[in-house]
C-alpha cells in the first residue's frame, strides 16, 4: 500500500522556496554583454526613428487617425467592461505595489536587497526618461485632438509616449530580469510582453493613446530593460551601504543595553560647622525676625487699648467655670466661695 503524497506544483514550489533560507551564494546578475548592447542600440534606434515619423506627421500619423475614427470601442463593445479593469495592469501604483510585496518576500527570503533595489532603480529611470519625454513633445491624446490628420505634438500635451505601456513593460519584465533560472527567465519574459502588449492595445482600444504612443512606449521600457546591468554595481554599493548602517546601528542598540547605567555619585557634603550655643531670647528673636521676613507687609493696625484687669484675688485654671459657645455647663452655686478667699462673717446657720 503506498502512502506517499502526490504533491502538486504549487506545494513542489513551496518546497523549493523552504531550502532557500539563507543568501544564495551565487546569485546571477546580468552582464551587459554584446548581445545586450547590441539590442539596446537597435531598440535605441527604433525609438527615434517612431519619434521622428511622427514629428513629419508621416503615414504613421494617418495610421493613428484611421484608427482612431474606427473606434474600437464601438466595435466590440462586449469587451468594454473587462478591459476596463485589464488595464490597470499598466497603472503605476498597484502595479509597483503587487510587484513590490513578491519582490519583498524574496528579499527576505533570501537575505538580500537587490530585487528590491533593481525594482526602485528601474521605476525610477522610467520616471525620469519617460516623464521626460511626455513633456518636451508635449502631444494631445485622441480625445483633445484639435487638427485632423495633425501629429498634434507641442500642444501641452503629455501622451508621448504611452506610459502605461512603458510600465507594463518595466514592472513585469523586472519579474524575468530577476528570474533565478534560466528557464524561469523566458517563462516570465513571454509573459510580461503578453500582458505589455494587451495593456498597450486596450489603451488604443479605449481610446486613450494613439497607435504610436504604444508603439514608443514599448520601446521605452523596453530600453529601461536592457539598460539596467549597467546600475548593478550601484546596486551592489546601496545594498552594502544599507546592511553595515544596519550592522551599526544593532551594535549601537546592544551596547546601550549591555551596559549598566552608572550609580549617581553622592554629591560633596559640605563642611558643616560646630554650631555654637546660642542664648534662647535670642534664638526666638532670630525666629520671629525670619518669619517677619516671609510673611507679606500687612497694612499697619490700630494700636490696642491697655487691657485693665479688675484688683482682686484670681482663681487658678482648674477652678474657672469652662465657657463654650453656648455658655457655661456647669450649673451655677450661689453660695460656692473660691478657694483662698477670707471668710466676711460667721457661717451661715440652716434651719429655722
Amino acid at each position: 500500500m503506498r502512502t506517499d503524497q502526490n504533491l502538486t506544483r504549487l506545494d513542489r514550489v513551496f518546497a523549493r522556496l523552504d531550502r532557500e533560507p539563507e543568501r544564495p551564494a551565487h546569485i546571477d546578475v546580468p552582464k551587459m554583454s554584446r548581445h545586450r548592447v547590441a539590442l539596446l542600440l537597435a531598440t535605441l534606434a527604433f525609438y527615434l526613428a517612431i519619434v521622428w515619423l511622427v514629428v513629419i506627421t508621416s503615414w504613421l500619423v494617418r495610421l493613428d487617425w484611421q484608427v482612431m475614427f474606427f473606434r474600437p470601442y464601438q466595435q466590440w463593445p462586449q469587451i468594454h467592461a473587462f478591459l476596463d479593469y485589464y488595464v490597470v495592469l499598466g497603472q503605476r501604483g498597484p502595479t509597483a505595489v503587487m510587484v513590490a510585496a513578491w519582490l519583498g518576500w524574496r528579499s527576505w527570503r533570501q537575505h538580500t536587497l537587490r530585487p528590491l533595489l533593481t525594482l526602485g532603480a528601474s521605476l525610477l529611470l522610467l520616471n525620469i526618461t519617460v516623464g521626460a519625454a511626455k513633456l518636451g513633445m508635449g502631444r494631445l491624446g485622441p480625445h483633445y485632438a484639435i487638427t485632423i490628420g495633425s501629429n498634434e505634438m507641442g500642444l501641452g500635451g503629455d501622451i508621448f509616449p504611452s506610459g502605461h505601456t512603458a510600465n507594463a513593460v518595466v514592472t513585469w519584465g523586472i519579474l524575468a530580469y530577476l528570474a533565478s533560472t534560466p528557464r524561469a527567465r523566458r517563462w516570465l519574459s513571454a509573459v510580461s510582453a503578453v500582458v505589455s502588449l494587451g495593456v498597450g492595445l486596450t489603451t488604443v482600444y479605449l481610446g486613450t493613446h494613439w497607435l504610436s504612443d504604444v508603439v514608443l512606449g514599448w520601446a521605452a521600457g523596453l530600453l529601461i530593460l536592457l539598460a539596467l546591468p549597467w546600475c548593478e554595481p550601484l546596486i551592489a554599493r546601496a545594498e552594502v551601504s544599507i546592511f553595515a548602517l544596519r550592522d551599526r546601528l544593532r551594535e549601537r542598540r546592544s551596547r546601550t543595553v549591555a551596559a549598566p547605567s552608572p550609580a549617581p555619585a553622592p554629591a560633596p557634603s559640605p563642611s558643616v560647622p560646630v554650631a555654637m550655643p546660642v542664648p534662647l531670647a535670642q534664638l526666638h528673636a532670630g525666629q520671629d525676625e525670619a518669619v517677619a521676613a516671609h510673611e507679606p507687609a500687612s497694612p499697619a493696625r490700630a494700636p490696642r487699648a491697655p487691657a485693665y484687669l479688675a484688683p482682686g484675688p484670681h482663681t487658678t485654671r482648674s477652678e474657672r467655670t469652662p465657657v463654650t459657645p453656648v455658655g457655661s455647663r456647669r450649673p451655677p452655686h450661689s453660695d460656692r466661695l473660691p478657694r483662698g478667699a477670707a471668710a466676711s462673717g460667721a457661717r451661715p446657720l440652716t434651719g429655722g
